[in-house]
This record gives structure tokens, C-alpha cells and sequence, in this order.
């Protein structure tokens, strides 16, 4: 039923991808450890927006410094990657859910375009495809 209901809901977003945001529909599909932009999940879409233009955004700890203590993303100096919530309906913390910016070739994590989702609290990272 899982699987059913996770390919249903796959199935509906790509049907609302392709005519609502037909440039997302035509985006390359994503290698192995990476995510497209259709495959987010919506609130992790509305995350990746509020990075690109500065916030505001909702949690405190929102553009802290993420220090990859796990390393499980590229060696960078510390202070090269922050990290922001993305919602999870139902829970009333943050929740497992992250974006994590990298301050790519600009310097900033906003236009860096080095963008990372996890969904297990930092255990599996996936690069955003934009």
C-alpha cells in the first residue's frame, strides 16, 4: 500500500508539473544522489525559495552554520555551508527535514546554487538539480 500510495502521489505531481511548470517538466532527470526541484517535497520547494531571496524565514536556527560533522558532503572551511528547516506537517518541531546551502562560486549561500536536501536529519544527503 505504501509503495501504491508513494507512486500515486508521484504520478500527481508530475501530472501537476507538467501543466502548471512545463520548464520544470523538461529538467534533466536527476543521477543518483541528487533530487530535482519536481521532486522535493512542497515544503522543501517553498524552503529553497526563501534561501534564494533572504527570508524571512520561520525557525530560529534557520542560516545557522551547518559544520558537516558527519562529512558526509564535501570538505569545505567551516562556515561554508548553513542550513535551513523544511517543514514537516504534523510535527510541531523542526523535524528531521533540511536544506543545506553551500556558498557555491558567488559566495553566498542565496545565489551559491550549491543545495543539498536531507530528509533523515543529516544521516543521507541529495544535491538539488536546479
Amino acid at each position: 500500500m505504501l509503495r501504491r500510495l508513494s507512486w500515486f502521489s508521484l504520478a500527481c505531481a508530475l501530472s501537476a508539473t507538467l501543466f502548471v511548470a512545463p520548464a520544470v517538466a523538461r529538467e534533466t532527470p536527476a543521477a543518483p544522489g541528487e533530487i530535482g526541484i519536481a521532486d522535493l517535497p512542497r515544503e522543501a520547494g517553498e524552503t529553497l525559495v526563501l534561501i534564494k531571496s533572504g527570508g524571512p524565514f520561520p525557525f530560529r536556527k534557520d542560516g545557522i552554520v551547518f559544520n558537516n560533522r558527519e562529512h558526509r558532503l564535501p570538505s569545505r572551511p567551516r562556515g561554508y555551508y548553513t542550513e535551513y528547516t523544511v517543514p514537516t506537517p504534523g510535527h510541531a518541531d523542526r523535524g528531521a527535514r533540511r536544506i543545506i546551502a553551500g556558498q557555491g562560486s558567488t559566495g553566498s549561500p542565496a545565489t551559491g546554487g550549491e543545495y543539498y536536501y536531507t530528509d533523515d536529519h543529516y544521516e543521507t544527503f541529495r544535491r538539488i538539480r536546479e
